[in-house]
């Protein structure tokens, strides 16, 4: 809730988020529409670094990333706009919004009094708001946009940075200030916010299976190819870390090593360090073991004991992020990925290179009829859109950890089997937006890296329950 000043009254409105860049553009005008409905006034949206500077100087604002379309619909339903500029967000946004060719900068220190972050920043902050007041969306000009905010709850890591914290919180608000939009700007949870910025603090719904994917007919799979040493493209000495080497085109990496057994079978112990998030072992071929780090410590040890047979054995490792940490400090300088790994493989799992989940790459494979469940496999599934216009959400509580598309579209990773400490997973259900959807044969794919059962996959309408008027 944002207090502000209207001519001469002052006027409590109620505010809400919704991303334009996490919603598809042809849900903006009904979702907006629900917002007003429900009793807001402003819409709360963050600008996604990442998605609109993909490589530095080079804008994209096309489809769902046009923010200017947002706020012209924002005003066109009567309502006001707070624009995030971020331009860190953090909002469970991987790496907080920031773009990782960001992370190359020489000499960068993400969200501090440092010179090469700021330029970029400033580059950024500056563009962002010329295009709007090239708009007139700011409320001086008669524009939506009301309130903006500039970095996000930077008091929660101000500490880490020491002497460099304070002077980069004043830099901002005095680089913001300087842009002159007409309309106040803001720091969420900053105590030392100087002025003359504003320091701020942060339905019953019942799903109904629409259609049940419970029948071995309705689905296909496709096992992971294994590497070996011999398939590898990119060799090291030295340990390549997980992040630098994907750039974020990924959230997989193939470790590959290749050892010669003298002696007969033997069964010695596999131990292997990684730094997170996720890590799949198999030893010729055959899975040995997974392991995962947690929230507040992301490295662990993987330790299994493995069958070694005479002559040349292969052993393949597959590291997995759940996107990048989007929170904290010193971002630029955190790592990913195993530790003690000599020899390295390609870039990305077999079926993401296949695009296994779009129309076209899912023909590329030779899919099998669905057997027992095993990790790393990629699932196939068709099914006809429910009727109606209700919402519609994928409930995934079957299955363990991977990600979802339909259509050629991705719906999100999911992690299941990674349990909040009330014992439940902290998601189940993940929208498929209408647009997605055709009347008939959609295209469903998973890809697994654990254990699950698709056969109690459904596909769920949502509706809201509202209660009746009191007169």
């Amino acid at each position: 809730m944002v207090v502000i000043v209207v001519t001469v009254m002052m006027v409590v409105v109620d505010s809400g988020g919704g991303g334009c860049d996490v919603m598809l553009l042809d849900m903006w005008p009904s979702l907006i529409s629900k917002a007003k409905e429900g009793g807001i006034d402003v819409i709360e949206t963050y600008v996604f670094w990442n998605l609109h500077e993909l490589q530095p100087g080079q804008y994209d604002f096309s489809g769902r990333r046009d923010v200017v379309a947002f706020m012209k619909e924002i005003q066109a339903q009567g309502l006001y706009a707070c624009l995030g500029m971020g331009p860190y967000i953090e909002a469970e946004w991987t790496y907080g919004g920031f773009p990782f060719w960001l992370h190359d900068v020489p000499g960068v220190v993400f969200r501090s009094n440092n010179e090469p972050f700021k330029f970029y920043m400033q580059n950024f902050t500056t563009m962002m708001v010329n295009l709007m007041k090239s708009e007139g969306l700011y409320a001086s000009q008669g524009g939506p946009i009301i309130l903006s905010q500039i970095e996000n709850e930077y008091q929660n890591v101000e500490k880490a940075f020491q002497e460099y914290g304070p002077p980069y919180v004043q830099w901002a608000a005095e680089m913001a200030v300087g842009l002159q939009t007409g309309v106040p700007w803001c720091m969420c949870k900053q105590d030392d916010v100087p002025d003359p910025l504003v320091s701020t603090q942060f339905n019953t719904r019942t799903a109904i299976p629409a259609f049940k994917f419970d029948s071995a007919e309705k689905w296909e799979q496709f096992e992971e190819v294994i590497p070996q040493f011999d398939d590898t493209s990119l060799r090291s000495d030295i340990l390549l870390e997980h992040m630098n080497t994907t750039k974020d085109v990924s959230d997989y990496l193939w470790y590959t090593s290749s050892i010669q057994q003298d002696s007969m079978e033997q069964q010695p112990t596999l131990s292997v360090k990684s730094l997170g998030h996720v890590l799949h072992a198999f030893v010729n071929g055959e899975h040995v073991g997974s392991a995962h780090g947690l929230f507040r410590k992301t490295s662990f040890t993987l330790e299994s004991t493995v069958s070694l047979h005479k002559g040349r054995n292969n052993i393949s490792l597959l590291s997995a992020t759940v996107g990048l940490l989007n929170s904290g400090s010193f971002l630029e300088h955190r790592t990913l990925g195993v530790e003690s790994v000599i020899t390295q493989d390609n870039k990305e799992a077999k079926g993401e290179k296949l695009q296994l989940y779009s129309l076209e790459g899912s023909k590329s494979a030779d899919w099998s009829s669905l057997g027992s469940s095993q990790p790393l496999t990629w699932y196939k599934s068709v099914f006809d859109a429910p009727k109606g216009d209700d919402p519609v959400a994928l409930n995934l509580g079957s299955m363990g950890k991977g990600e979802a598309w339909v259509n050629g579209q991705s719906i999100g990773r999911y992690w299941v089997s990674f349990q909040t400490l009330a014992g439940i997973p902290s998601q189940t259900w993940y929208n498929v937006p209408r647009s997605f959807l055709q009347p008939g044969d959609n295209l469903l794919v998973l890809f697994e890296e654990e254990t699950g059962n698709p056969l109690d996959i459904t596909l769920d309408t949502i509706s809201v329950s509202k209660p009746p008027l009191r007169k």
